[in-house]
């Protein structure tokens, strides 16, 4: 009798053989597939917050070689007074690009805000209620912003050019010539105020309202939000995102955040002036394009736009050390800023061409 054929089937030639069952786990393939590819030093920086980080460190080296004040921990803190009030605006700001919209008026806001605290002192307010008027007046004016965007769906850059005029035209009214002094000493306390004698007041609300925004921007439903609005306003709006309602919100946080700046550049410097805040917009959204925030909408995070801010306020604090003009630090962070956004596209289209 002829002996049983076998059942184990036999792979066609050239073609191997599948492990069997029972020997799979002694099977070892000779390939590994990798989750990403491993990080190189064209890829750390392509990112942004890699460039800013590198920044940062160059910045310190340079201006600590060449000025041996600039490391002193004192003058170091000190030196924080000049962005904490802008930085408060540029984060709010952020969240605004990433939803592909934007807010050219927060200087004017900032000043009319100003003006609104001067009158109710003058008028006999409690001190306490001053914070309050600033954040309310800025609410005020950032509804009415995003308003006139989201309901009669005007261009955001348009309006807010616009609201900019009129802000600072009303502020200018109300003051004339003449400027607000005399506010109460909680304002001084914490415009000019240190905590421990070291660290400005200013610089640690800066430092939470930095965690607030982070937490909601990258932990949150809200945050996600944002992105799928920015990235594609309509397909967000389709899944059932209230895409007008985030918006208008994002408005109204910005002008209260503005408010919240008045409150302390005004107790910092002692008055309100016509000129308070000139030009801060434009400081502010330099700080949010250079911490990586895409002006198209939907990618950014709050950790490069702080690593921007202190990036920023280094090199301006170690070129005024050196008494270097003011129109030349412009040059310096309008530079700065075209470079930082060159490099990563120019590397990832050279890797594209690859």
């Amino acid at each position: 009798m002829n002996a049983p054929l076998s059942t184990v089937p036999t792979a066609p030639p050239g073609v191997e053989r599948a492990p069997a069952p029972a020997d799979a786990a002694n099977h070892t393939s000779r390939h590994t597939v990798l989750d990403q590819a491993p990080a190189t030093l064209k890829t750390l920086l392509a990112r942004r917050e890699a460039l800013l980080v590198l920044l940062l460190v160059l910045v310190f080296a340079i201006n600590g070689a060449l000025l041996p004040a600039f490391l002193d921990p004192y003058n170091l803190m000190d030196g924080t007074f000049n962005f904490s009030e802008k930085a408060l605006i540029a984060l709010p700001m952020a969240l605004l690009i990433i939803c592909r919209e934007i807010d050219i008026s927060v200087s004017g806001i900032l000043a009319l805000a100003s003006v609104a605290m001067g009158l109710a002192m003058n008028a006999g307010w409690p001190p306490e209620s001053l914070l309050p008027v600033a954040i309310a007046t800025g609410a005020a004016c950032g509804f009415l912003n995003g308003y006139l965007v989201t309901v009669h769906a005007l261009p955001s850059i348009v309006v807010t050019i616009g609201a900019v005029s009129l802000y600072r035209g009303l502020a200018s009214v109300v003051l004339g010539d003449k400027a607000f002094t005399g506010y109460p000493q909680v304002m001084m306390d914490w415009g000019q105020g240190y905590f421990l004698d070291v660290i400005p007041r200013e610089f640690v609300v800066l430092l939470v309202m930095a965690a607030v925004f982070g937490f909601v921007l990258h932990a949150t439903t809200w945050g996600r939000r944002m992105y799928a609005i920015g990235n594609n306003p309509e397909a967000a709006r389709f899944s059932g995102i209230a895409v007008d309602r985030y918006r208008l919100a994002l408005f109204i946080l910005t002008g209260a955040m503005a408010g919240l700046a008045a409150w302390l550049l005004t107790g910092r410097i002692g008055s309100t002036r016509p000129n308070i805040a000139m030009g801060w917009e434009l400081e502010a959204i330099t700080m949010v394009i250079l911490g990586g925030v895409g002006i198209a909408g939907g990618t950014g995070t709050i950790a490069g736009v702080m690593l921007s801010v202190l990036a920023l306020g280094a090199l301006t604090y170690g070129l005024s050390l050196a008494n270097v003009p003011g129109i030349y630090m412009t040059i310096v962070v309008g530079l700065l800023l075209l470079a930082t956004i060159a490099i990563p596209r120019l590397l990832a289209v050279r890797k594209v061409a690859k």
